[in-house]
């Protein structure tokens, strides 16, 4: 498919800076059979149904950005993903400044070897010492907010807080799974109250979910590998749920992505640990999934792509053009949609 058509306008004024607060008060977009309907974050308990299973991804955001020197080069490094105990794929501000063999500073006694430039134009760092690379980063990395916020503020010590879940616990990701900064331990109890259960799932979210798509089609866009992990127990749950006639519900594209990569060719979710590539376009047929629960996303987006096949892309293009017109917040730190095909 024609990435242009999958284009739309956003006012600027439409990129959320701050999330809302509490987290639960965002508004809500809910998109149906029956047509868009605006409703609140924790509305969320009357919008599902007893039996239903909600899967969030728990992965925590590290302080993926560095800046430094190539010698008297000021450089600038947001990993991407890790490669080993010790190695990191990055993606280099300057990196036309950077060879093999290159050390780069970043301050604060950490250092890296550069190495392995890669068609995407990532390059491979190897961190010097005895530490281990997360110690590193606590000392010289700064926490990674999207670049469409970065460029209209400083990332601040409220970001530090602000761009993690209340499930964040497997540290790896360089973004937040951003669905899932619209819950709170009250929400979440109010679920369990309605009888809708919940879930985790591992996916370390890399820094290239915020590349654009350059290529004209679809077909000719690759996307980049992130690490996930879905164990025996959360499979099990999730084929229990449906088996029982209740839906199950990823919160977050990161989530969906994992639980349709672990799915067999019958439907049923497979644990499942490693790598996936999974580009979901208009035509895919869903089968471990029965909703989503996302925000709003960029133009010529992936992500935009995949709602695109779930709920149909003129079924979304109405929803987004109603958004921006009811003056809904865009993007990781704006509102949510519910979406259910």
């Amino acid at each position: 498919m024609k990435v242009d058509l999958f284009d739309f306008a956003l006012p600027p004024e439409r990129i959320a800076l701050r999330p809302a607060a509490p987290r639960d008060s965002a508004r809500l977009l809910a998109v149906d059979a029956a047509g868009l309907h605006d409703r609140i974050v924790s509305d969320l308990p009357a919008l599902l149904r007893t039996g239903d299973l909600l899967v969030f991804n728990d992965t925590r955001v590290i302080p993926a950005q560095l800046e430094g020197k190539r010698g008297t080069a000021s450089i600038g490094a947001t990993l991407h993903k890790r490669e080993g105990p010790r190695r990191w794929r990055a993606f280099v501000r300057n990196a036309r400044r950077v060879r093999d063999g290159d050390r780069l500073d970043f301050g604060h006694d950490v250092w890296a070897i550069a190495s392995g430039r890669s068609d995407d134009g990532s390059i491979t760092l190897d961190f010097g010492g005895d530490e281990p690379v997360e110690l590193l980063l606590d000392r010289a990395g700064k926490m990674p907010i999207p670049p469409y916020i970065a460029a209209r503020r400083a990332p601040d010590a409220r970001d530090a807080e602000d761009y993690q879940t209340m499930f964040a616990a497997e540290k790896g990701a360089v973004a937040a799974p951003t669905a899932a900064l619209h819950f709170t331990p009250a929400l979440l109890a109010a679920l369990a109250a309605a009888g809708i259960g919940h879930t985790t799932l591992t996916l370390h979210v890399g820094a290239g979910t915020f590349l654009p798509v350059k290529a004209t089609d679809t077909a000719d866009h690759k996307m980049h590998a992130e690490w996930g992990r879905l164990d025996p127990a959360s499979a099990a749950l999730l084929n229990a749920a449906r088996a029982r006639g209740g839906r199950v519900i990823a919160v977050g594209t990161t989530s969906l992505r994992l639980i349709e990569s672990a799915c067999d060719a019958s439907g049923c979710v497979q644990p499942f640990e490693g790598d996936t590539a999974i580009f979901i376009t208009p035509g895919y047929r869903f089968s471990g999934v029965d909703g989503l629960l996302t925000n709003f996303h960029l133009p010529r987006s992936t992500l935009f792509m995949l709602v695109a096949a779930l709920m149909g892309l003129e079924r979304m293009q109405s929803a987004y053009a109603h958004a921006v017109a009811d003056g809904y917040r865009f993007y990781s730190y704006g509102d949510a949609c519910l979406l259910l095909p």
